[in-house]
């Protein structure tokens, strides 16, 4: 079994809850075939500006197992980038909700105790243009303590 961290944006991590499915676009498939069934993942939403005076953090929304092998759909059901606004993110796994915490928890402040994270002043760099990545046991079982 493998841990990941998925890296989203509020509007998608919203789809994710909903839907409880999540999707990439066709550069990250070799990234989403590395994901089994039965493996675990955690939902990271990046920061945000909305406007210039609100500003959401680097959040963790919840905990999910991955419930499906990758498949392929093109419908619009998740918010596409404005560089690309015909994107589908058709590569799709379904995912079964195993801790949704009812408060975002805040990625920052576990930064200091996070494993995967080496470079603890250039943290971004370890989730930077990547979809998804792998995480120690640890980490998981670090955040999902943290989550309420």
């Amino acid at each position: 079994m493998q841990y990941w961290l998925i890296n989203t944006n509020r509007k998608n991590a919203e789809i994710i809850l909903e839907k409880n499915i999540w999707g990439v676009s066709r550069r990250f498939i070799n990234q989403l075939m590395k994901s089994s069934v039965g493996d675990k993942a955690l939902v990271y939403t990046r920061n945000e500006i909305v406007d210039k005076n609100t500003t959401y953090p680097p959040s963790i929304i919840g905990a999910f197992e991955v419930a499906s092998e990758m498949y392929e759909d093109n419908s619009k059901i998740f918010h596409p980038l404005p560089q690309n606004p015909e994107e589908t993110f058709p590569l799709r796994i379904k995912l079964k909700p195993v801790k949704i915490f009812r408060n975002p928890l805040e990625f920052k402040p576990l930064i200091p105790q996070l494993l995967f994270i080496t470079n603890k002043e250039q943290w971004g760099g370890h989730l930077q243009g990547q979809a998804m990545r792998t995480i120690p046991e640890e980490d998981y079982r670090l955040i999902i303590s943290k989550g309420k």
